[in-house]
């Protein structure tokens, strides 16, 4: 039996998912509720939607083919909807469905009653009592119900968790006795909220993939899993790519985009299609089952042999892949090039699975983060917040990064359940890495942040705050140097800590359709932030002198703590002004000359070769200027950095390296956007999976080196 819980969860994620799939779309008539109270409205629009799921789930019409069964309304004689199946195994369905925002539908025997009755209508050719929506479903229902022995079942779906009570069973079961005298025709299905909740969530999510692959030569190993292995040609593995993202849904990371390595690809196919092979690691596919197709009945291995590979996902090679798509895009001579293959049917072994994945991973480096996309906590989240918000999340490296609107990722996810946790030691922690997000374990993060599973409310709150505390600390950056400007590059963590404990948290992971805590904690942010920035430098000074390093302070557990305690509990305030002025930076002289952010990140090695950078429009003009050009293809706004003095920047779209400023100039030409600026600051647009700018890290980097100078004697 469900808790109270589970059944608030399931009906508010189904309400969701009905109206995505049937509501949002419009393919319900709803034109007999035009003009009705919303309190009226919404419940029968939801009752419809209701019973087309459960015409598609007896039926696995599409949701557009579900809906056309719908009849709800007046005139449907107690059947919500028809469905007739033709073909080989021909069936009726009548529905009838029962909507509940509390999940505690009625299983009253008069709803069987109506059911019972309608349907003897359309068994007495009655059509004329239906509406006209039921008219012509029920004469087409009678018509195959008269062609033969055609099963009949009845569908009754109930938003509840609880079972049926005994007399609606019995109420079923003797409608069956009056239609079964003469052989057994009529059945039922009962559909609760459980089964409804799991099949929205199902229609939510990607669909699996089907691969055609022709393999030669080749050769098979039928034990202990079967599996395949020989040479397909570039221009089938070019095919792939149609499928999109689902084609790689059990690997640790996306494609990359355009890296050196996926380039050096491209141009052996380009040049050298005959060499590849050589070259080449090969691609891993995975599949939950296969079905084969000899070529030769007497010699099978003589021939190539024709597969289809059942919910594959390709878990190694997922660069190879693109790259070949790439290369047979621009030239039909390297789809002659040969690549290597390896299939294995793994079945339901998702252990297996996962460790194939694993260990198959060598030929661009795998982070800490790849392997957490094999956590199931992971896609459970993504679950949720699709189905409680509407949202994406996007958990594998190399995936584009949902826009701010429409979602997060892992990292920024991680990072703001780490600012939002109750102890200080977590933001602590990932102020100089975020690679320790990812440690598992005891002592580790991970597991920390997301064990218990955090709902979808928690993180979207979460994540929205911090993104606020960043906005306003990047207005009140200009206002401060020296030691004021080093906690902007290094505090952001701490200060974000201290707003979640100063915020009221309690209903930050509430069920919250219209966002109202966030849009109440929002407005209260900016002050806060203004209060806190001279408060912890107070107290950073107070503490530990106004030698001590500001980044040394901030990723320190113990002095962190204490400065939080300190702000929250004793008497940061009275120095806070007297701090707000010392480091208040002046109107007034000679302005510091802008470093050369290019040169700085290389020196200090500061960005790895080959991570992912994307790009940000922050002037509402630019912002409106480019939106539909970037629309038009993700890659345009996705790039890698390269060590490269003078052209850092790889972009994704064309795999040709620019300036960062020569590639938003390009970029503005390409978009025709005719009232562009003459000159731009390439370094701010670009930004890292952190969310910082090229142009602010390079800032922080010499901060970094001026606090050790400045310290070198000092608290460290």
């Amino acid at each position: 039996m469900s808790t109270s819980s589970d059944i608030t969860v399931q009906v508010r994620q189904v309400e969701n998912g009905l109206r995505k799939l049937y509501l949002d779309p419009d393919y319900l008539d709803v034109s007999d509720l035009v003009g009705r109270p919303e309190e009226e409205r919404q419940p029968r629009l939801l009752s419809r939607a209701l019973a087309a799921q459960a015409v598609r789930i007896v039926t696995g019409f599409s949701a557009r083919e579900a809906a056309a069964a719908v009849i709800d309304g007046v005139g449907d004689q107690g059947i919500d909807a028809i469905a007739v199946v033709d073909g080989s195994k021909p069936h009726v369905y009548v529905v009838q469905a029962k909507w509940s925002k509390t999940g505690r539908a009625s299983s009253d025997r008069s709803a069987v009653m109506e059911l019972l009755a309608g349907l003897r209508l359309i068994d007495d050719e009655e059509f004329a009592a239906f509406n006209p929506r039921g008219r012509g479903l029920a004469e087409v229902a009678k018509t195959l119900m008269s062609s033969g022995p055609v099963p009949v079942t009845q569908v009754v779906v109930l938003m509840r968790a609880d079972e049926v009570t005994e007399g609606f069973q019995q109420a079923l079961v003797d409608g069956e006795r009056e239609f079964n005298r003469h052989g057994d025709v009529l059945g039922h299905r009962l559909i609760l909220s459980a089964e409804v909740w799991q099949s929205v969530r199902n229609d939510l999510a990607p669909k699996p993939v089907d691969l055609e692959a022709e393999l030669f030569p080749w050769f098979s190993v039928p034990e202990p899993y079967e599996s395949y292995q020989g040479v397909v040609l570039a221009e089938q593995v070019a095919d792939w790519v149609a499928h999109g993202t689902n084609l790689f849904h059990l690997n640790i990371r996306n494609p990359l985009g355009r890296t050196p390595i996926n380039n050096e690809l491209i141009e052996t196919l380009a040049n050298e299609p005959a060499h590849f092979w050589y070259f080449n690691n090969g691609i891993t596919i995975l599949c939950e089952s296969v079905e084969k197709t000899h070529g030769s009945v007497r010699s099978p291995h003589s021939r190539p042999v024709a597969l289809t590979l059942r919910n594959a996902s390709v878990v190694n090679g997922a660069q190879t892949v693109r790259s070949v798509a790439e290369a047979v895009n621009a030239d039909e001579g390297a789809g002659d090039a040969q690549i290597g293959v390896r299939i294995i049917v793994t079945g339901t072994a998702l252990k297996f699975a996962n460790k194939i994945t694993q260990t198959t991973n060598r030929q661009n480096r795998v982070e800490a983060r790849d392997f957490i996309a094999l956590d199931s906590v992971q896609g459970s989240i993504l679950e949720d917040m699709r189905a409680e918000l509407g949202l994406e999340y996007s958990v594998r490296r190399g995936e584009l990064e949902p826009h701010p609107d429409t979602g997060c990722s892992v990292v920024e996810a991680a990072c703001a359940l780490a600012c939002a946790h109750p102890n200080s030691q977590y933001a602590a922690r990932i102020a100089t890495t975020l690679e320790v997000l990812w440690e598992r374990g005891s002592q580790g993060i991970y597991d920390t942040l997301f064990r218990p599973q955090p709902t979808a409310y928690l993180i979207w709150n979460a994540v929205r705050i911090l993104r606020e505390v960043r906005r306003c600390l990047h207005v009140l950056r200009s206002e401060y140097e020296g030691r004021g400007a080093a906690l902007f590059e290094h505090g952001t963590y701490l200060v974000a800590h201290l707003v979640f404990r100063k915020l009221d948290t309690e209903a930050i992971n509430e069920p919250d359709p219209r966002h109202e805590w966030y849009t109440n904690a929002q407005t209260q942010i900016d002050e806060i932030v203004k209060v806190l920035v001279p408060e912890i430098i107070a107290t950073i000074d107070r503490l530990y002198s106004d030698r001590s390093q500001i980044r040394a302070v901030c990723a320190d557990i113990v002095r962190s703590h204490a400065i939080v305690d300190e702000v929250l509990h004793g008497a940061a305030g009275t120095a806070a002004s007297a701090s707000a002025t010392k480091y208040r930076r002046e109107r007034a002289g000679r302005k510091r000359r802008r470093p050369n952010a290019v040169s700085v990140l290389i020196d200090r090695a500061a960005i790895e070769e080959g991570e992912a950078l994307r790009l940000t429009t922050a002037y509402p003009v630019e912002v409106e200027a480019l939106k539909d050009w970037l629309a038009e293809d993700p890659k345009r706004g996705r790039a890698t950095w390269i060590p490269h003095r003078s052209k850092p920047i790889l972009w994704a779209a064309d795999g040709k390296q620019y300036s960062p400023s020569g590639l938003i100039s390009h970029m503005w030409e390409q978009a025709q956007w005719e009232n562009r600026p003459v000159a731009n600051q390439g370094t701010t647009r670009w930004v890292t999976g952190s969310g910082e700018s090229l142009a602010d890290l390079a800032w922080r980097v010499l901060r970094d080196l001026e606090e050790s100078d400045d310290s070198e004697d000092g608290d460290t």
